[in-house]
């Protein structure tokens, strides 16, 4: 027990078990034929809470030595420039199109989570909470700590959008015919962010690059267009 309690407070341990149980979850995903069902970070956060659990490791101690890949979103997301400056050409010629796009899926996922959440008749804090639910983790976070929301439940509505749309998208490409990879990655990074990107990315090259220019995209507008819509409903 001694053993367990003095490793378990070392933050470098943590650090390890993170990278570790990624590394598993990537290689459970890659032996299932790369199934959004086995997404690697369901399946690592799925493992990780559970360890918490029986445990009993706090989040504070378990973020100590999880601080540092926290800390490496920033620049993960800066890098996905990188795929765009190679597909430059071809976006310069759909620059119109892809902001038309843009703009109407922004808005639209802002509007009908909101409607829907008013039907239901939910708390306006957690309704704030659902509105950047389309954009990547410290985008929302952000976004929901200005207005008013909840930034934990925020962060979870992130991951479980970003799930549902790695798991419903190859049924909606095959039914609406999509065949362009531009197309499916431009959409999997306007309405699934992080995950959506990294899905696209085992499409195609050009699929992540549009799904990276798409998330980078959704993240700025809904930073500006969010506070106007809530507003306009009468939210804030």
């Amino acid at each position: 027990m001694e053993f367990w309690v003095y490793f378990a407070a070392k933050p470098l341990f943590w650090l390890i078990v993170t990278l570790a149980v990624f590394m598993f979850a990537t290689a459970l995903n890659k032996r299932s034929g790369g199934t959004p069902l086995l997404h690697p970070v369901l399946v690592a956060m799925a493992i990780i809470i559970t360890f918490l659990l029986l445990t009993k490791t706090s989040y504070e101690t378990y973020f100590e030595g999880a601080q540092f890949i926290h800390f490496l979103l920033g620049p993960a997301t800066v890098a996905l420039a990188v795929p765009l400056f190679d597909h430059f050409e071809r976006i310069k010629t759909m620059w119109l199109v892809l902001l038309v796009a843009c703009v109407t899926g922004a808005v639209s996922a802002i509007v009908s989570v909101l409607l829907v959440g008013l039907l239901f008749d939910l708390p306006t804090g957690v309704l704030l909470s659902l509105a950047p639910k389309s954009v990547t983790s410290p985008i929302a976070i952000g976004i929901v700590e200005k207005i008013g929301g909840f930034p934990s439940l925020a962060a979870g509505l992130v991951l479980i959008t970003g799930a549902m749309g790695c798991l419903l998208s190859p049924l909606i490409f095959k039914l609406l015919g999509v065949k362009d990879d531009a197309v499916k990655g431009f959409s999997l990074g306007l309405s699934a962010h992080g995950f959506g990107t990294a899905y696209a990315f085992e499409v195609s090259a050009v699929a992540g690059a549009f799904a990276g220019l798409a998330m980078g995209m959704t993240g700025l507008l809904t930073a500006f267009l969010l506070p106007v819509v809530i507003s306009l409903m009468g939210l804030i």
